[in-house]
């Protein structure tokens, strides 16, 4: 052992210098990781476009929405997915009718440039939502007329 590495030992064994007790203490290990969802489409089977060439920005939000609620109509612009934290999420697609329902614990991709909305069931709704997508650019836009989304 050198000199140099004896020496913050012996400091620590007389008290003038604090080693860090919790690093004795960490072990090494990896984390365990569950895909909640992966996907190249969005709930509704539209795939996505690609990326933009300049600097990405990531957004993450909690959403909460009230009980028995429905979202104004909107859209996204870009590649987006969430994850029902509390109750449960009925996105109603405009166009087409198509409705689709997840509940507490369960992931979801959103459409883009598709008008949707978001509904709540009988209990209040929270979401965790990750938007992908460049620096300036709104994360959600609402049809004419309608109120935004948040």
């Amino acid at each position: 052992m050198s000199a140099r590495s004896i020496l913050p030992v012996a400091l620590a064994a007389i008290g003038l210098v604090a080693l860090p007790a919790a690093a004795a203490d960490l072990h090494t290990a990896s984390g365990q990781a569950q895909i909640l969802v992966q996907s190249d489409t969005s709930w509704n089977g539209e795939p996505y476009p690609h990326y933009p060439t300049t600097q990405p920005q990531l957004t993450v939000l909690r959403l909460t929405i009230p009980p028995n609620s429905a979202l104004p109509w909107h859209t996204h612009p870009v590649p987006n997915a969430g994850y029902v934290l509390q109750g449960e999420l009925t996105i109603h697609d405009k166009a087409s009718g198509q409705k689709k329902t997840f509940h507490q614990g369960e992931a979801f991709t959103e459409s883009v440039d598709d008008a949707h909305r978001g509904e709540s069931g009988d209990t209040e709704t929270v979401l965790l939502l990750v938007y992908s997508g460049t620096k300036g650019e709104k994360t959600s836009i609402p049809l004419p007329g309608q109120k935004a989304e948040y």
